[in-house]
């Protein structure tokens, strides 16, 4: 019976990368499914040949749409599937629609889950992958932690000790792994920049893009950044909607860049400003000053230990927050504990223990 690894969007590719590759490593039957939440060959199919990932086994192709109809789409797209080829496991990661809808048709049809990143919270139910968060973690069977604060938090919520597994961080796994040949490829040179003299921008989150009124704002708050430090400025699908042909000088808006491609020009920017979960944890494990446009975090450790600073919505506090930043001495930062590229492997040894009694 096989083991089935669900992806849907770009975040998915890099947690859920090395689980995959640890599983065949053991010589473990994976079955490696892809929704299709993202489509675009940028935010899906690059990842795949960049991670070296075999090809997905199954990829749903269920595109955009509402929460509520991509999620159902996702549904009955899985439930198909899972009533003929029953894996015996479901391993899910991250926050996003594909990984609530895979571990709700999971749950119904009494097949265990495992959900990767377990525990994460922001407090804040008007964001929908919390509400994604709470249930998949709700209905999983093993729970992976990335930090000690997710531990707690997870058993202050009723869970089980004996479910939770605190084994660090996946994405950071991918990080170490791809960080090389990001570097060699010096990405930063295609956009005339040299490195620690530029600004990496990522913005997506309907908090910040989805307002006409207020995206103008955060739009003229990058051409005051850019006056001091240019920014490259990779522009998310849902956001190029709302840029139409708007042009802001020093700033290079271009469409999203391959996992290699951002890396590199992560790790070699002086500031990045930005609204994903994922980049603070990145920016974290390289050192780089990290700006959260956002009022809270279900990552605290990229605050308390890491390099991230929260600067909420408001963009004339964000420009002083990154100007700040760029004229403070790099601030001294740790790695969080086991940050360190073997997560992967400690959940296939969970599994792996787990397996035989279930």
């Amino acid at each position: 019976m096989t083991i089935a690894c669900v992806v849907g969007a770009r975040p998915n590719f890099m947690k859920m990368g090395p689980i995959v590759q640890a599983l065949h490593s053991r010589d473990l039957e994976t079955s490696f499914v892809h929704t299709g939440q993202h489509y675009d060959s940028n935010m899906s199919q690059v990842f795949v040949e960049e991670l070296g990932l075999p090809a997905p086994d199954v990829n749903l192709g269920v595109g955009s749409g509402s929460h509520a109809a991509q999620t159902a789409a996702i549904m009955i797209g899985l439930e198909q599937l899972w009533l003929h080829e029953r894996p015996r496991l479901v391993i899910v990661a991250g926050d996003i629609n594909s990984t609530m809808a895979a571990a709700l048709v999971a749950a119904k049809l009494s097949i265990p889950i495992a959900h990767v990143e377990a525990g994460l919270r922001s407090f804040d139910r008007t964001m929908p992958e919390e509400i994604n968060r709470i249930v998949t973690d709700t209905l999983s069977d093993l729970l992976f932690t990335s930090e000690d604060a997710s531990t707690r938090q997870l058993l202050a919520e009723g869970i089980a000790r004996d479910k939770i597994h605190f084994v660090g961080n996946c994405m950071i796994d991918s990080l170490e792994r791809q960080l090389p040949a990001a570097l060699a490829a010096e990405p930063w040179r295609r956009f005339r920049c040299e490195p620690a003299r530029y600004g990496l921008v990522t913005l997506h989150r309907p908090a910040n893009v989805d307002d006409a009124a207020a995206f103008a704002r955060t739009l003229e708050m990058l051409g005051e950044i850019a006056r001091h430090l240019p920014l490259i400025f990779p522009v998310h699908p849902r956001t190029r909607a709302r840029l139409a042909d708007r042009e802001i000088p020093n700033v290079a808006l271009v469409d999203p860049q391959p996992y290699l491609t951002f890396l590199g020009l992560m790790a070699r920017a002086a500031v990045v400003l930005t609204d994903s979960g994922g980049v603070q944890d990145e920016t974290t494990a390289l050192g780089v000053p990290c700006v959260t446009m956002r009022d809270n975090t279900e990552r605290p450790i990229t605050v308390t230990l890491g390099t991230n600073v929260l600067a909420g919505t408001k963009p004339d506090r964000v420009r002083d927050v990154v100007l700040e930043q760029l004229e403070r001495p790099a601030r001294r930062r740790e790695v969080p504990p086991l940050w360190d590229g073997s997560a992967a492997h400690r959940i296939v040894d969970v599994v792996m223990r787990w397996l035989p009694d279930h």
